[in-house]
């Protein structure tokens, strides 16, 4: 009997249309898979077994099924989306448990393609910091469960490295879904401003957040971005060598990165220049100023998300985080710092193709009650082991997390991937690249 657990998304569906496999063989196997592990995850808040097998057996009476390109394929849906018919907690008690009427529009362009929704993941409150604990659930790296998935699609990125689903869905509004991936062992992409749909929380974060997928490989990736964008943004970049710089140092004054991810990026570096690219040393001009315009729209985004809650039910690190983001308001709502920031690495971006940097600083700190300690305590944990992946949500560009190396202890790391809006498509064909040059383990070794 052939298992469909493990298989890529390409994989699933292809079989699911040419009448292989049904969705419900599909989907059960995954169900089961949950079932069995995710007691030592703790990827999912909610799991709608029974509702994800009566969707599969509808989809598979769907006259247009040989037509959809994620069909009968398992997905997960960060817990700060609507789902019709579940709570949307966003990893909260302050938040109503009341079943949405409609899906969100990512899961809408999901289930029209085929896919089915097998439940929501836990995410950190309000989904705040890098880390994924709170009163619903913990995400653990199935890689190493003593240690956090990241966050804070801590959960969808879970879910995906120990096979429990082949894809899933989170989003990106300081490194969301590039933190967990690159603990994880995963390949995402945050696409730049306005390529697909946002609607995330109270304001995108000012518009910094987007939503993207959680995947094994690029052509996953590829295909669930495909799915969720408004434009091509997925299509195969233009063949050819690209000019890329590299860049091993923080952006943030005072934080340090390991060496095992300082060598992931200068191992990627020398696979590129084999592969054809000129490859270069050369540093972002970031401004000293960026850890107080990361700080403040950090903090800011949680404020406004928090407005309409009970500051009682939240717990104190994020009524800290919200209230110090209350100072700041006004200021990032005029913009004028992410403005200045694009205007400064515009010239760089104007010079290089592509930016390759580590995706993290270090490992992901423990798997611990980060939500019962204080705020303080938090943003350094967070800010010395994710300082990378700030600056594109600030700016609004691309980029891309894709695994690359081993940790001592053999699980992931990773390299990040920046260019200009619009160049997804390149992004993505380079991250092929790598994956073709250096392939990964795509799940962690759980069985």
């Amino acid at each position: 009997m052939t298992s469909w657990v493990g298989r890529t998304a390409v994989e699933i569906a292809a079989a699911v249309r040419a009448k292989e496999v049904t969705p419900r063989e599909v989907v059960a196997e995954h169900l089961a898979r949950i079932e069995r592990l995710d007691g030592r995850i703790g990827a999912f808040r909610t799991v709608r077994a029974r509702a994800a097998l009566a969707e599969a057996d509808e989809l598979a009476a769907r006259g247009d099924l040989t037509g959809l390109p994620l069909a009968g394929v398992p997905v997960a849906v960060k817990d700060n989306l609507g789902v019709r018919g579940e709570s949307t907690r966003v990893g909260s008690a302050a938040t109503p448990d009341t079943p949405a009427d409609a899906d969100h529009v990512t899961v809408a362009r999901l289930r029209a393609a085929g896919a089915v929704v097998v439940g929501l993941t836990n995410v950190p409150e309000l989904c705040v910091f890098g880390t994924t604990e709170g009163v619903h659930g913990t995400a653990r790296n199935p890689w190493d469960t003593s240690r956090t998935a990241g966050g804070s699609s801590g959960g969808s990125a879970a879910a995906v490295a120990a096979g429990l689903v082949p894809i899933a869905l989170g989003n990106d509004g300081m490194g969301s879904l590039r933190i967990p991936a690159a603990n994880c062992g995963l390949v995402t992409i945050k696409p730049g401003h306005g390529v697909v749909p946002a609607g995330i929380g109270e304001g995108d974060w000012f518009g910094m957040s987007e939503n993207g997928p959680l995947a094994t490989t690029v052509e996953d990736a590829r295909l669930m971005l495909s799915v969720l964008a408004d434009t091509a943004a997925a299509a195969a970049g233009e063949p050819g060598a690209l000019k890329i710089a590299v860049s091993v140092r923080s952006p943030l004054a005072g934080v340090t990165v390991s060496k095992p991810y300082t060598g992931a990026a200068r191992d990627a570096a020398g696979a590129l220049v084999r592969a054809g690219h000129h490859v270069e040393r050369a540093e972002p001009p970031y401004p000293l100023s960026l850890g107080v315009t990361s700080l403040a729209h950090w903090t800011a985004g949680t404020a406004v998300d928090a407005a309409r809650l009970d500051p009682r039910l939240l717990t104190r690190r994020t009524r800290v985080h919200a209230a110090v983001g209350r100072r700041f308001l006004s200021g990032v709502r005029g913009g004028s710092a992410r403005d200045a920031l694009r205007r400064r690495l515009e010239p760089f971006f104007a010079e290089y193709d592509v930016l390759l940097t580590p995706a993290l600083a270090r490992r992901s700190p423990k798997s611990a009650a980060w939500h019962e300690r204080g705020w303080l305590r938090n943003v350094l944990v967070n800010t010395n082991y994710s300082p990378l992946t700030p600056p594109w949500n600030l700016t609004g560009w691309p980029a891309m997390a894709v695994p690359f190396g081993t940790l001592p202890s053999g699980a992931p790391t990773a390299v990040q991937l920046v260019s200009l809006p619009g160049r997804e498509g390149e992004l993505l064909r380079l991250a092929e690249q790598l994956e073709s040059l250096r392939p990964w383990r795509r799940t962690a070794p759980l069985d």
